[in-house]
């Protein structure tokens, strides 16, 4: 198949769409990974049964393809339900360009890349996800191509003032798929960005070398468009995904992003799929995610339809912040600041506009010259607390393929964090090791989520603490005691995470609700805790005592 032409959008009369409406979005917890570094199709296995592991390959294997596969995802799904994750986000998987192993330099939108598999694979996988009850989603890419065309002289242009250059050629004779995309109209030619802040330049230049499409109002950018969602609908079609993530959002207007969301969701109603998930990648400050995010997006003149576009972001403040306080390195007032922005524009993103997609790692650390993993820093109880933090706290937490593990990449590339879990060199050895003491903790953390509605729908407060049970505040020191509750009409959950590394703490921590018999440990400890009042009874508290590093969950007993 080659043209937009051949596509059929009728729903499949002899498939049954999966729904999955008994679940919200902001239930999930999402596994993140790219394909060519998850697993390859070798049965392999993890040698030893305690300890962290580091991901494999060298820094110039690291930049071409591992060898990762569908059937390597297939093979060792369970590894991921088990570590509690309840959807599957994959890195794109549409044919690339050759020398690209990452999935986002795409030249055939209507084929699985061969390195990764087939269409066919692809749709066991999410059969496989579903009879699991696990979500998939797809990593897609609308601002840009693979590099499919050159520039005059294979030279490379920089965005100069809005400059239109000349179109060089064509790479392949038979590439971009569809063959509709082979129109050098259908692109900004404006060559490589240079400001990724500066707007015109950021929506209209090229990312390095893939290639910018032109979205804009324009007839011929609207006939894109169209085909652009045409693209994407043929693969919920063909294999029954349940959400997108899109890639690189800030780099393309609002109604761009609104259209392409409403017309998928209109398709997936057509398919029967309720809760389709769009959720995008946008690095800015937070009032920006209010154009995107929800009914309130911008509409283009003489167009009077009301768009809904995307569900949620990747909470890339929340990123910026948290590691460190976990680490000791912030104050956890930065987490309050955090809290409060998101309070102040939640109203503005339609339903659960509150809940952003949350993480502590990801492959893309845009604008570090460094690179590296939060496990590059941080050791198990850490990492444990990090993940621990998101899995309680609002927002639908994501894991990032190795985090689990302990993985600890940095470097100056993006490849320094996107590690194997397969050895390179030994076709034998993995790291999708469940007995860790890593996967085990987060494991039953992810349980503990899964079957709690406090923690999944739950109001959020961090929690005022204090030294002599007189005198309470907000948290306000380096390496002090951070809490918070999550609180859902008469029952609370109390998250609690002892940030130094060296102090043991006894403190009291103020609870929103009396008339109770106490709070009884879920996680981290046993036994239970009385609820105390102070003499002027305005405020009610438990008392802690906490060793380095320790994280715990409890939660009140009804009287």
């Amino acid at each position: 198949m080659r043209s937009i032409n051949e596509i059929n959008l009728e729903p499949k009369s002899d498939k049954k769409y999966w729904q999955n409406c008994h679940r919200e979005w902001r239930e999930e917890f999402i596994y993140f990974l790219l394909v060519d570094r998850f697993h390859d199709s070798h049965d392999r296995k993890p040698q030893n049964s305690t300890d962290r592991q580091t991901g494999f390959g060298k820094p110039d294997e690291l930049q071409r393809t591992c060898g990762g596969t569908i059937r390597g995802i297939i093979d060792h799904l369970d590894y991921i339900h088990d570590l509690g994750c309840t959807a599957l986000w994959l890195s794109p998987l549409f044919e690339n360009n050759p020398q690209s192993y990452h999935g986002y330099a795409i030249q055939n939108y209507l084929e699985v890349d061969k390195r990764f598999g087939t269409k066919q694979d692809l749709e066991e996988l999410v059969n496989k996800a579903h009879a699991l009850d696990m979500r998939v989603f797809l990593d897609i890419v609308l601002h840009h191509s693979g590099d499919n065309w050159f520039y005059p002289g294979d030279e490379p242009y920089y965005y100069y003032n809005g400059t239109v250059f000349p179109f060089g050629g064509w790479r392949y004779e038979d590439r971009p798929v569809p063959t509709e995309l082979r129109n050098q109209e259908l692109y900004a030619r404006r060559g490589r960005i240079r400001n990724y802040d500066a707007v015109p330049e950021t929506r209209d230049g090229d990312f390095m070398d893939l290639k910018a499409f032109a979205l804009n109002d324009s007839p011929q950018s609207l006939w894109l468009q169209e085909l652009l969602v045409k693209i994407h609908c043929y693969w919920l079609r063909e294999v029954d995904v349940d959400g997108f993530r899109l890639d690189a959002v800030k780099h393309m207007s609002e109604i761009a992003i609104s259209r392409f969301c409403s017309s998928v969701r209109e398709y997936a109603y057509k398919l029967g799929k309720k809760n389709f998930f769009f959720f995008g990648e946008l690095v800015g400050p937070e009032n920006l995610y209010n154009n995107y995010i929800g009914p309130k997006t911008p509409v283009a003149v003489n167009d009077k339809t009301i768009y809904y576009g995307l569900n949620s972001v990747l909470d890339f403040p929340l990123h910026h912040i948290l590691p460190d306080v976990i680490l000791g390195k912030a104050s956890p007032e930065r987490l309050i600041e955090r809290y409060e922005s998101l309070r102040q524009h939640a109203l503005n993103r339609g339903e659960f506009g509150e809940f952003l997609v949350t993480f502590l790692d990801n492959h893309d650390q845009v604008g570090q010259a460094i690179k590296h993993r939060f496990g590059k820093d941080a050791n198990n109880e850490q990492i444990i607390a990090g993940i621990g933090f998101l899995l309680c706290a609002l927002g639908t937490p994501c894991i990032y393929y190795g985090t689990e593990q302990g993985f600890d990449g940095s470097g100056e590339g993006d490849w320094y964090v996107r590690e194997a879990m397969f050895s390179l060199e030994d076709e034998n050895t993995n790291a999708l090791n469940k007995e860790s003491h890593l996967y085990k903790s987060i494991a039953q953390i992810a349980r503990l989520r899964k079957r709690s509605k406090v923690l999944k729908f739950g109001r959020m407060q961090i929690r005022p603490v204090s030294t002599d049970g007189l005198h309470f505040h907000l948290p306000e020191c380096k390496e002090c005691l951070l809490a918070f509750s999550r609180i859902l009409f008469d029952d609370e959950i109390i998250v609690a995470f002892n940030i130094s590394s060296t102090k043991f703490k006894t403190e009291y921590i103020q609870v929103e609700l009396n008339g109770s018999n106490g709070f009884e440990y879920l996680y981290g400890d046993s036994g239970t805790l009385p609820i105390h009042s102070t003499e002027d009874r305005q405020v009610n508290y438990i008392q802690l005592k906490l060793i380095p590093l320790q994280f715990v969950i409890l939660q009140r007993l009804h009287g």
